[in-house]
Order: C-alpha cells, then sequence, then structure tokens
C-alpha cells in the first residue's frame, strides 16, 4: 500500500471557536476551509492536521506532534495564551507535554522521539 499522506482529525463540537484554538497553537490560518464544518493544516508535506465538527465524537483525538526544541515550543505556546501540562521524560531522550483544545483533545508536544 501506498500512502501519500497522513491526516490527523480532531473532532470538535464548534468548528468555528476550535478554528481560533487552533490558530493559536500552531500561530497561524488553517491552510483551507473546504467545506464550513473542516479546517486543515498542512503541517509537513505528508501530515496535515483536520479539525472536523463531530459533536458525537469532540474530545477523543491524541494528536502527537513532534517538535525540533520543546523549550522553543512551550515558549512559543506561553506567547501565544497557552499552556501545557508539566514535562515530563520518556525513556533517556524523550521529553514531552501535553494540552487539551476546548473540547479536550489531547495534544502532545514530542522531542526526540525516536532513538
Amino acid at each position: 500500500m501506498d500512502i501519500a499522506r497522513v491526516l490527523m482529525v480532531a473532532p470538535v463540537g464548534r468548528v468555528e471557536e476550535a478554528v481560533i484554538w487552533y490558530e493559536r497553537l500552531l500561530g497561524r490560518p488553517a491552510d483551507s476551509r473546504p467545506m464550513p464544518s473542516l479546517a486543515d493544516w498542512h503541517l509537513t508535506s505528508g501530515g496535515w492536521l483536520q479539525v472536523f465538527e463531530d459533536s458525537e465524537r469532540a474530545g477523543s483525538a491524541l494528536l502527537n506532534l513532534e517538535v525540533p526544541d520543546l523549550n522553543v515550543a512551550l515558549a512559543e505556546l506561553k506567547r501565544r495564551g497557552l499552556s501545557t501540562e508539566p514535562v515530563q521524560a520518556g525513556g533517556t531522550r524523550t521529553r514531552f507535554a501535553a494540552l487539551q483544545d476546548p473540547d479536550g483533545n489531547r495534544i502532545t508536544l514530542l522531542e526526540n522521539p525516536v532513538a
């Protein structure tokens, strides 16, 4: 199977409120709004984040985002008015910190997730 792209989907209760929050998280507007209930951010050439209005599933996503420098990412979030749970270690090299969107979807920032 040849896979061209991986899409992470965060189901939310109210897409317009979620879009504002994810714009703060990512530091930029959505790359596309293909339909009123959906917003896309093209994070890498093969990885997209979609925020999709789905009240029944809202808050059920676990999203992991690898960052090159966790301290820099946390400082950026702080400037944007967002805070994470305390930084934790995962093994000998990995560090991570998590936060939740307004619906309870968990976003974890990971540094060095693969040894």
